[in-house]
């Protein structure tokens, strides 16, 4: 398997694991958050397609990763409807897809731009940050839901 295949099929396991662990919570939670000041369902989920998108344009860009957090925060707060998160998820995912399937061997393997975030280290690092990202979102929504009293799939397989 190509160093590329193997992010592809990565970035499916991930995709998979996400929509499998929150599958169970409904569009009517889109606006809970179990404390004041914490993000929403429908925020947790934006927030793990727009740091997708974030990740796959900052490896790609020469000068390296944007750091408008303040921005990217205005914009995933923004978002107050868990099926429109999750178009987006499904649309990070896609496009992250299709931009490492353009890309070679020797791409994925090349260093990322210098800067503070994981500069130097091979463009490949991005997809288990990536993985770990989402996971660690795909465990906070998961005691969303047991706080909502629904029991979470198993994230690796059906059951």
């Amino acid at each position: 398997m190509s160093v590329v295949q193997s992010c592809l099929s990565e970035l499916d396991s991930t995709r998979e694991f996400f929509n499998r662990s929150t599958r169970n919570l409904t569009e009517e939670l889109s606006g809970f958050a179990p404390a004041e000041g914490l993000m929403t369902v429908s925020q947790q989920v934006a927030h793990v397609a727009q740091t997708i998108d974030w990740f796959i344009e900052g490896a790609f860009r020469p000068e390296g990763f944007h750091m408008n957090f303040d921005e990217m925060a205005k914009e995933m707060l923004a978002c107050t409807s868990l099926a429109s998160a999750r178009a987006w998820f499904e649309k990070a995912i896609g496009s992250a897809k299709a931009t490492l399937a353009e890309k070679s061997d020797a791409d994925m393997l090349a260093p990322l731009p210098q800067g503070p975030i994981m500069g130097g280290l091979p463009r490949i690092a991005i997809i288990g940050a990536i993985t770990d990202h989402t996971a660690h979102h795909r465990g906070a929504l998961t005691v969303y839901a047991r706080l909502n009293k629904i029991v979470p799939p198993m994230p690796y397989m059906e059951m």
